[in-house]
């Protein structure tokens, strides 16, 4: 049978099968493929190098019946010669693709990635490479990286750096997704290795910002007044527990055990469960968005389903009003300085941290216990509540009092 417009424009897909095709009996290697949607495509099908290979021609409609037939001649006849047009097409393409192309292909292959980490990678992306979006990967020189990290650092020495150590896990990535026909990989080297060889990454120090015992008051006052309670309660009980931003973000509600008064984080840097125990201030905090909650977040997002991402906007109006400047994971380190402030053992502030235990023999025998860290989370809520000029207020989280006062308070 062969395949001429009048068979093409008849050709269906069996209703039991996904695809199916029509081989030609004039020119062997040369078929139709149907699929189940009715999408008809001219192919090339032959062995190569004891494998069957495809190679897609074009769609039926953009190309006719005899003019794939030409095409089809042709691409058989240089794989007669010896030649192998699937790979050489292979090979072109990856020849040609873009950084923006080699980023959407990351993050389709990364799916382990966390949502936080997606969103600074697409800023990076968007902040640092602008010009080089539509940029062949091998275009890309240790020249340009060069010149590219000492521009950004001119602004922020934390940020060039961010964005060249993304832009190396995209070459190390496409390392091992582009190849030639020999399976040996197009990208032969990482261009931003030119910055450790010249040693010019920048000396950025550890952050240790963390707001001070007099600036907790002024600090609360502004985070009160925002509008946005998810927002506001969002702050608060990073400050009181001392979570990881993505770990209060993520927070549901199943999560918390209000008969216990106990919440657990499965989803932690260190892979390990960490339960807490809440302190009387995060219990009504919880407590009362658990009596408005309209989603299984305890701090959803604004859109359609889904949990708060980047409060930016409102950490600058808390900024604004207070004077002070933060950033999220310095309320880490408020609750983790106040904690080793008020001679907590090191130990409990370990497991108030979820640091990872030293692996010494002491460490062996203690007890992760839950109700051992019940005083110290308390300790640390108490004087946040004094710093911040409301401890003579904490009678309003008293558990029996109404929604309304527990919000007031707040």
């Amino acid at each position: 049978m062969k395949l001429t417009k009048f068979l093409v424009d008849k050709a269906t897909c069996p209703a039991n099968k996904d695809q199916f095709f029509y081989r030609d009996k004039e020119l062997k290697g040369f078929a139709l493929r149907v699929t189940a949607k009715g999408i008809k495509s001219f192919i090339v099908e032959t062995t190569i190098g004891n494998k069957v290979r495809r190679m897609t021609i074009g769609r039926y409609g953009k190309v006719t019946a005899e003019d794939a037939r030409k095409e089809a001649k042709k691409i058989l006849g240089k794989i007669a010669a010896g030649g192998d047009p699937v790979a050489e097409k292979k090979q072109a393409r990856a020849k040609s693709v873009t950084l923006r192309e080699v980023f959407e292909e990351y993050l389709k292959v990364r799916k382990n990635l966390k949502e936080t980490t997606r969103l600074d990678y697409k800023r990076v992306m968007n902040e640092a490479f602008a010009s080089w979006q539509n940029k062949p990967l091998l275009d890309i020189t240790k020249d340009l990286v060069a010149r590219r990290h000492s521009k950004l650092g001119e602004t922020s020495h934390a940020r060039a750096n961010l964005a060249m150590r993304v832009l190396r896990a995209l070459f190390n990535f496409a390392m091992t997704q582009y190849e030639d026909s020999h399976g040996r990989s197009l990208i032969v080297e990482n261009p931003v290795k030119r910055l450790s060889q010249s040693r010019a990454w920048y000396r950025v120090e550890r952050r240790q910002g963390f707001i001070k015992s007099h600036e907790l008051a002024p600090w609360y006052e502004a985070v009160r007044k925002l509008e946005n309670e998810t927002l506001r309660d969002y702050l608060l009980l990073l400050v009181f527990s001392g979570l990881r931003r993505t770990e209060a973000a993520t927070l549901k509600f199943e999560q918390i055990d209000f008969s216990q008064k106990t919440f657990t984080i499965s989803n932690t840097k260190n892979h390990e469960t960490h339960t807490l125990p809440l302190s009387d201030f995060l219990y009504g905090l919880l407590l009362s968005r658990k009596k408005i909650a309209t989603t299984e977040y305890v701090f959803p997002s604004t859109g359609a389903g889904g949990y708060i991402v980047e409060p930016r906007k409102q950490m600058e109006k808390v900024i604004r009003h207070s004077g002070i400047q933060f950033i999220i994971h310095d309320l880490r380190r408020t609750f983790i300085t106040i904690a080793e402030g008020l001679d907590i053992s090191a130990y409990a502030v370990k497991r108030l941290a979820n640091h990872k235990m030293n692996q010494d023999i002491t460490s062996g025998y203690i007890i992760a216990d839950v109700e051992r860290l019940r005083k110290p989370m308390q300790q640390i809520t108490d004087y946040l509540l004094r710093c911040m000029g409301i401890k003579e207020k904490i009678e309003i989280y008293d558990f029996n009092l109404s929604l309304q006062k527990i919000k007031s308070s707040l």
